[in-house]
């Protein structure tokens, strides 16, 4: 059977690649530390089907542009070329290999905008494809990762492999003075931002491997930091508190999570030969949690590094961190938050320290400001230190 017109040439490629390349931008924030990409399918010139990297642990923009081309109608034996604007992944991740979808679907031909920067995959994926049989066209700087996904190429800096730390994402939730508790008189003393804003920051957890926050969270506002309808999963976060002398009461309400929610395990990090009673362990053991002892600067806190370190080795490579003005100052001053989501509610005044002053003299790149129901929200990724 025919194509149904001539294959596109080369500079129509590229620019086709440049269009996925800014169309898949939008999603930056979702799928951080992973790569921004997009994909399409074409029979001759024409693209019957469009994918995106949409967000972390999600479907592949490969695996997206095949489903999307399968809903087009056109027949399989037309599809001949299938456009991404980053290399296919050729190992198992959070999801199956892309390469071995592509080979499954009959694609005769691939063109791709950059290679993998990893130099453990960089390559892997064009040469399983040609041992395949495939045509496979490297269109160099056609979808560069520095315009389309600095923050990956950052993921991927010698010194960060060479010291690795999860991901970490800092959420607030603050006042128009950027106080972080809002006046007793407003949502019980406990609530600033609104319930559409509250509804994304449920989903943001279940895209997360853990949920990072301070004792003085805990006893302040008494959390779950749990996954609720309808962003159930299967494999809700895990959740650690640094509690450095075990404040945390074993009725807390983050050991005791709500039937209709998902909640992952608890994890309460204390400094290693600080003086914490082995009977108030022993009864936060009871009600569920897991206590560990991680290196301190000192005997009343814990050194960060080593905490983040220690994430890494539970396999967790994007963090959630909900905390107060004090513990997220301490990260964010140490340059250990790579992603920023803040909420800005109308309500003036407020308790407590503000990071108001921290925001105002940081440099954000990617800015990205936008409205949820009432309130303002901000995302963005600091510039390194």
């Amino acid at each position: 059977m025919s194509r149904l017109t001539e294959p596109l040439d080369t500079p129509s490629l590229g620019a086709l690649l440049a269009e996925l390349g800014a169309e898949a931008r939008a999603h930056r924030f979702e799928v951080a530390p992973n790569p921004c990409v997009g994909a399409a399918v074409l029979a001759g010139s024409e693209v019957i089907g469009r994918g995106y990297h949409r967000f972390w642990g999600g479907p592949h923009a490969e695996v997206e542009a095949l489903a999307s081309a399968d809903a087009s109608g056109v027949p399989r034996e037309r599809w001949d070329t299938l456009v991404v604007t980053l290399e296919p992944c050729s190992s198992q991740g959070k999801t199956p290999p892309c390469t071995e979808a592509i080979v499954a679907r009959g694609i005769r031909r691939v063109v791709v905008g950059s290679l993998d920067p990893d130099l453990r995959h960089r390559g892997r994926g064009l040469e399983e494809l040609r041992e395949a049989g495939l045509e496979v066209q490297l269109l160099e700087n056609a979808a560069p990762l520095r315009t389309i996904s600095p923050h990956f190429l950052r993921w991927l800096e010698l010194e960060r492999v060479r010291r690795p730390r999860p991901w970490v994402i800092a959420k607030w939730a603050q006042t128009l003075t950027g106080q972080l508790t809002p006046p007793e008189s407003i949502g019980g003393g406990r609530w600033i931002s609104g319930e559409e804003a509250r509804a994304e920051v449920a989903l943001l957890r279940s895209r997360v491997d853990v949920i990072l926050t301070g004792v003085g969270t805990v006893l302040a506002d008494d959390p779950r930091l749990s996954v609720r309808p309808p962003e159930l999963t299967s494999k809700p976060p895990a959740r650690v508190v640094l509690d450095t002398a075990l404040r945390t009461p074993p009725q807390a309400r983050l050991l005791h999570p709500r039937a209709d929610e998902a909640a992952g395990p608890v994890t309460l990090l204390s400094v290693v030969g600080a003086d914490a009673s082995g009977a108030r362990a022993a009864a936060l053991a009871q009600a569920g949690a897991r206590v560990h002892g991680i290196r301190g600067d000192d005997v009343h806190h814990l050194n960060l590094r080593a905490v983040l370190r220690w994430m890494w080795e539970q396999g967790w490579r994007r963090v959630l961190l909900e905390a107060g003005p004090r513990l997220c100052s301490s990260l964010l001053d140490a340059g250990f938050v790579d992603q920023l989501r803040v909420y800005t509610a109308s309500i003036p005044g407020g308790r407590g320290e503000s990071l108001g002053s921290w925001l105002g003299a940081s440099s954000l790149e990617e800015r990205l400001d936008r409205t949820v129901g009432e309130d303002q929200v901000l995302e963005a990724f600091p510039a390194p230190l």
